[in-house]
């Protein structure tokens, strides 16, 4: 019994790390703040940021949603839309807490799925992309291979073909990744989530719409029924 009120209380620092602003949030509650975020940001940059933000408030563990390549746990590729120093850089040793990160078209994907195949599809500054099968979640690079006439997903989807090309094609160019995606990996359902989803009048058949608040409900999800361990020196 002790163990379970110990686990319930534990309170989760969550980072969404986006493009144009990093969100963060502290479970249970999981208020949002905002920092706005641009090609300069780098690690060192944000921590403060977070610190001056979360001043106060007691946390236990860490979740970072990172836009970009994360293997085991570890952040393998620098970001395409923020400073470099992301790889190699030692978050757990800087919050002083157990970290763990996670892409974060996957970690909002955990906190979208409902069950069965689930294809995440996050439509922001880039695109983000991951599979959920059957409660186990896959991040994906989607976003920079090539798609068609020679340039990738992200040029027709993401937020400079949206500016560039306009909402109307840009809404056509979304609903044609869907259907090309959704018949190379057969999921039951797609969820689009992101900040542009909003732009979206109609859905493609069988998606429904995310919401960013998700990604902090998979942050807290990291480290449901797992026992806190101590921080690496």
């Amino acid at each position: 019994m002790k163990r379970s009120n110990a686990r319930t209380s534990r309170r989760v620092l969550v980072l969404d790390i986006g493009g144009s602003h990093v969100g963060v949030a502290i479970s249970p509650g999981l208020k949002e703040l905002r920092i706005p975020a641009d090609p300069k940001m780098d690690p060192a940059r944000m921590l403060k940021l977070v610190r001056a933000g979360a001043k106060g408030q007691r946390f236990d563990v860490v979740s970072i949603g990172y836009p970009g390549l994360v293997v085991h746990g570890r952040i393998v590729r620098e970001p395409y839309n923020l400073a470099g120093g992301w790889v190699g850089f030692r978050f757990e040793k800087a919050f002083r807490k157990p970290t763990r990160i996670l892409n974060d078209a996957a970690m909002q994907a955990l906190g979208s799925y409902r069950g069965g195949r689930m294809l995440f599809l996050g439509l922001g500054t880039g695109l983000g992309s991951a599979m959920v099968v059957d409660g186990l979640v896959e991040p994906m690079e989607i976003a920079h291979l090539p798609y068609r006439k020679g340039k990738t997903y992200e040029e027709f989807v993401g937020e400079r073909a949206l500016l560039r090309r306009g909402k109307r094609k840009w809404q056509k160019d979304v609903f044609g990744v869907v259907a090309t995606l959704s018949n190379a990996l057969e999921p039951d359902y797609v969820v689009l989530g992101g900040g542009n989803v909003r732009k979206l009048k109609t859905l493609p058949p069988k998606c429904r719409r995310g919401n960013n608040r998700n990604a902090f409900r998979g942050g807290v999800l990291l480290w449901a029924n797992r026992p806190t361990p101590r921080p690496r020196a």
